[in-house]
């Protein structure tokens, strides 16, 4: 089968299946495995925002949406020309990927019969619903219930660990300026990682706060995430919060590797957390960084 991946994280779950093989087009934004941005077509551009503050991303997103421009080009040749028979895309986030329904105009215009798959998660149990679906889809049932069975047995070990030891209260600050707080499925990994979440609601969006009101929320930690960063840009942004949230330990992590992208990461993202809220209870990660003692 012919696949095409809209956006980062359906990329990882097509590897974890084994089916980088099937895989012919990707996003500019996919980068895991390495693979994918060096051997597939790219059909998705954008904005590189690498040189740009987390303001000046935040003014430019809310102006394109504004005048309900595009984040995202599609590019309808290259996507024809690799007559795909599967893509795979999300209607969760417009400034995440390119929503489903101008897929399907796309795919109308070009004349492609490829099936849509959209993947649009709200909280960890959800995106292990992501990979089981994608792998009944592609002939993977069977991988697939591995794959999930494995990061849930590792989930397991996670809450055993954890069992019975005192829960901080943990706010994710998933943009700096202004200052959002993590939504969606973010609130479970804390939740899983042994932490009590503040500020963000399971399964909503993530939502634009104040630092007062991220203050109010009493954190005993605060773990900086921000969306489309790795762990060096997210070690940046911390700086900013640790002289909001004077007194607070602040910690980065890398968001994209594993926390925002809803992938099988996440339980990496999980098993990061852990170590950071319980040192010495569960091994260290090279995920996450602390920035402030508090």
């Amino acid at each position: 089968m012919r696949i095409v991946s809209l956006l980062p994280s359906a990329t990882e779950i097509v590897y974890a299946l084994g089916l980088g093989k099937d895989l012919v087009g990707v996003t500019f934004e996919c980068d895991e495995p390495p693979e994918a941005r060096t051997e597939k077509a790219v059909v998705v551009g954008g904005r590189d925002t690498g040189g740009m503050a987390p303001r000046e991303i935040d003014d430019y997103v809310r102006s394109q949406l504004a005048a309900g421009a595009d984040l995202y080009t599609l590019h309808d040749k290259a996507l024809a020309g690799l007559d795909p028979e599967l893509i795979l895309t999300q209607d969760l986030c417009r400034v995440c990927a390119i929503p489903s329904d101008d897929v399907q105009e796309a795919l109308g215009y070009l004349g492609c019969r490829a099936d849509v798959i959209s993947l649009d998660p709200h909280s960890l149990d959800d995106v292990h619903g992501t990979l089981l679906l994608v792998g009944e889809r592609v002939g993977a049932a069977v991988v697939a219930r591995g794959v999930v069975d494995g990061l849930r047995l590792r989930l397991d070990r996670v809450a055993a660990a954890v069992a019975g030891r005192p829960r901080p209260r943990v706010a994710v600050v998933e943009w700096v300026d202004p200052p959002f707080t993590a939504g969606h499925w973010v609130p479970d990994l804390v939740l899983a990682a042994g932490g009590e979440p503040v500020g963000g609601q399971l399964g909503a969006r993530s939502v634009e706060t104040t630092w007062e009101d991220i203050g109010a929320s009493r954190p005993d930690v605060a773990i900086v995430a921000p969306c489309g960063f790795h762990l060096d840009g997210a070690a940046d942004q911390a700086r900013r919060v640790v002289s909001e949230l004077p007194g607070v330990p602040v910690w980065a992590i890398d968001a994209d590797g594993v926390v925002v992208r809803p992938g099988p990461r996440l339980v990496d993202g999980v098993e990061a957390i852990a170590a950071m809220l319980h040192p010495g209870v569960v091994p260290a990660s090279a995920a996450v960084r602390r920035v402030s003692t508090g």
